[in-house]
């Protein structure tokens, strides 16, 4: 008897068996080791910049580079992700990641430093495709957005351990921002071993009971088959998802790499003040992560089709996003750590449902490749915001025009998401060929 038919059995999902959890741990666990790679740079950015010399202009080349990698990769790793499927994929992503995390500590001007960013970055653009792809293979569809959610909150648990442990290692310890960089790389390799030992596909796992492999495959067939870029390409679909990811990818990468620089000169915080502030705001994100995951996955047990869940849910994420208008007029720090807080968990929630609208739409052998020509295009928008900040910054030194932008494009992304995709479709990629 399919799963589907059996009474209350999805109700009692959790009774089935629970190894599809642990793959979410594991993919939760990457995604914090991912982000904090990724924000230690705005962490240290105060540090650096003194020690190294860097303008603003200096410092938003550096993510740019960083970021133009990260669009190359993504691409190449969504199509790599469907080739070689998630354990070899991410595995070969995690080790480019980490060597290029590592040679930030042996960075002594601004192009050495560029060129390990740009490293980490065509590692670091692996782990979404491998993550999407991991869910799509582990999680049916009713249960994508929360296990989408959960390991996209390991973002908001990475931002929060960065700025704990960089002071840490650099003042109290009083190695220094180069050693940060290599400790904090030497110790993410753990994750490594683990990844390799535990993760299957369903299908070659041992782990799985029989009634929790039913589950996972309880929806409709779903042909695997490869679809090729220039084929996704010309679906309105694979835009859809590619111009929400261009409209808010932007907003992330602006909260990560330039809050610590916000607070600081705002608020007159160094590398060691502006730790708990930082920490807040990224457990008010953990929360929105997978609140957002959470409710269009109520939504949909309770009867809601998957278009007007993952919708429904967005819109409201655009709407909490707005306030960040106020943030550069707060008038002290913990409003202002409120206003940016609500921000950016309002974004996880948000990009919890986006992140899963390509398996709403997509059969599984093209799920990484969509999510790899989405993060690319998210990261050309990134690319355009890092010189936007850096110019701004350097001609006006306010926030008040780069939060103008934040507070305004998530409205837009759903405006354009419904118009491209006003049902959410599924695409049917044998009645195509």
């Amino acid at each position: 008897m399919a799963v589907a038919e059996m009474p209350g059995l999805a109700q009692a999902a959790d009774r089935i068996g629970r190894y599809r959890w642990v793959i979410c741990g594991l993919l939760f666990a990457a995604t914090a080791v991912n982000y904090v790679d990724r924000q230690m740079i705005g962490v240290l950015k105060p540090t650096i910049s003194s020690e190294l010399g860097w303008s603003e202009t200096t410092y938003a080349d550096v993510i740019f580079w960083f970021q133009a990698a990260y669009a190359i990769g993504y691409l190449s790793f969504g199509k790599i992700v469907d080739l070689l499927g998630a354990r070899v994929g991410y595995s070969i992503a995690f080790v480019i990641w980490t060597l290029g995390h590592t040679l930030c500590g042996f960075a002594g001007n601004a192009f050495q430093f560029s060129a390990a960013r740009a490293v980490l970055g065509i590692g670091e653009s692996g782990n979404f495709p491998a993550g999407i792809k991991a869910v799509s293979d582990w999680f049916p569809a009713r249960e994508r957005a929360l296990a989408t959610g959960i390991f996209n909150a390991g973002a908001n648990i990475g931002a929060v351990v960065t700025p704990l442990v960089v002071p840490f290692i650099v003042v109290t310890l009083g190695l220094g921002w180069r050693m940060a960089f290599v400790i904090t790389g030497a110790f993410s390799l753990t994750w490594l071993v683990f990844w390799i030992a535990l993760y299957r596909r369903p299908s070659e796992s041992t782990k799985l009971t029989a009634v929790e492999r039913a589950y996972i495959e309880s929806d409709a067939p779903d042909p695997a088959e490869k679809i090729g870029w220039l084929k996704l390409l010309g679906y309105r679909e694979t835009w859809a998802y590619a111009l929400g990811k261009f409209l808010i990818d932007p907003v992330w990468w602006l909260f990560l790499f330039w809050t610590p620089d916000f607070l600081a000169k705002t608020y007159h915080l160094d590398l060691v003040s502006f730790g708990p502030p930082l920490v807040v705001i990224y457990l008010i994100s953990d929360f929105g992560s997978i609140a957002g995951g959470w409710s269009s996955s109520r939504m949909m047990r309770a009867g809601f089709s998957a278009n007007k869940a993952r919708k429904l849910t967005m819109l409201v994420c655009a709407f909490l996003v707005m306030p960040i208008f106020f943030a550069q007029h707060a008038d002290n720090l913990w409003l202002a750590v409120g206003i940016v807080g609500l921000a950016t968990a309002a974004h996880q929630a948000f990009s919890a449902n986006l992140y899963t609208i390509p398996s709403d739409m997509f059969p599984r052998g093209a799920v990484g490749s969509v999510v790899g020509i989405g993060g690319t295009v998210g990261a050309i928008g990134g690319m355009m915001m890092a010189k936007f900040t850096g110019y701004i910054l350097q001609t006006t030194g306010s926030y008040t025009a780069i939060f103008a932008v934040a507070g305004s494009v998530y409205v837009l992304a759903v405006l354009m998401i419904h118009l491209l995709s006003p049902r959410l479709t599924r695409v049917d990629a044998i009645k195509d060929a």
